[in-house]
């Protein structure tokens, strides 16, 4: 069964900063009575440069979720995706096992190898080379799982250690939380999610995601796992237009940035377009469709709630 959600990638509404709790909560709250799956936050802590840059409102990921899962009852709730520069992977195994006990078992643990160097330097955070941020997303991944899983489990890596690691609560959910990983690496990223994860998250239209998938298929025969039991979720921002006049001119607009590829990043149109565009991406593979709505509003979201969930 095809299923959706929705991320929330902006906390700038217009009022003061006191309102953006409530703004978002609405929006949480309508993308749940609209049939949404899960509800996700971005992992930064600089807005990013198309929607506004560092001087724009942005909320800690793993607090913000708290307060969600205590407004919500059934979505899932998760960062699409945490940086694995930003914690110490036990310590993201323990947020998200709490996540989880507030929530009654609604946590999904996103993980990436980051790459948003600004916001690193702005911080004072380390920011290694691509390597090196591959193999830590590969060991944080395998710290979480066991944590996840086992009741007191060790980890000797090389970036990252555990020695007898208590997770005390444990996770609600049987078999644990289950573990996004984002990004298409085809060498290295896609092979820690065949081995370790439970779903995937990529960009991409029909035929990149295609391609991606025979090749998380590949790895996934290589570490002896069945292929079907890792869950492919695209990401991608909506733009709902009311007329073929402005479905052209957002196209238009989306064509002229800079390494803008609309199909891939985008779905714009109509909802009967919309729908159309969904189907060749599920012909594609897909599974899962998580879609963001910058700047929209709650009355946005319920249109496309309604939209996807009439299909």
């Amino acid at each position: 069964m095809t299923k959706f959600g929705l991320q929330i990638p902006n906390f700038s509404f217009g009022g003061p900063d006191s309102e953006i709790f409530d703004k978002v909560v609405e929006l949480a709250q309508t993308a749940e009575q609209t049939g949404f799956d899960s509800v996700w936050v971005m992992d930064h802590f600089y807005q990013l440069p198309p929607l506004g840059g560092p001087d724009m409102p942005m909320l800690e990921s793993y607090t913000i979720l708290g307060a969600l899962g205590a407004r919500t009852e059934r979505v899932k709730l998760g960062a699409l995706v945490g940086g694995v520069t930003y914690r110490n992977p036990a310590h993201v195994a323990k947020a998200a096992t709490t996540l989880d006990v507030i929530t009654g078992g609604r946590a999904i643990c996103g993980l990436g190898a980051a790459w948003f160097d600004v916001e690193h330097k702005g911080l004072g955070w380390d920011f290694p080379p691509a390597g090196e941020r591959l193999s830590r997303l590969d060991e944080a991944v395998q710290i979480c799982k066991a944590m996840f899983t086992e009741e007191s489990p060790s980890f000797d890596g090389k970036y990252y250690q555990i020695k007898n690691a208590r997770n005390v609560p444990r996770p609600i959910q049987s078999g644990g939380i289950p573990i996004m990983v984002g990004g298409g690496g085809e060498k290295r990223t896609l092979r820690t999610v065949a081995r370790y994860a439970d779903m995937c998250n990529l960009f991409g239209d029909a035929e990149t995601l295609h391609h991606k998938f025979d090749v998380l298929r590949r790895h996934c025969e290589d570490a002896g796992r069945p292929y079907e039991e890792i869950t492919r979720s695209r990401l991608a921002t909506m733009v709902l237009t009311d007329s073929a006049e402005q479905t052209e001119a957002t196209n238009k607009m989306l064509a002229s940035l800079p390494a803008s590829r609309a199909s891939a990043a985008f779905n714009v149109g109509s909802e009967k377009e919309i729908l159309t565009q969904i189907d060749e991406l599920e012909a594609a593979g897909v599974q899962y469709f998580i879609f963001n709505m910058p700047l929209s509003s709650a009355e946005m979201v319920r249109r496309a709630g309604e939209m996807l969930h009439g299909r």
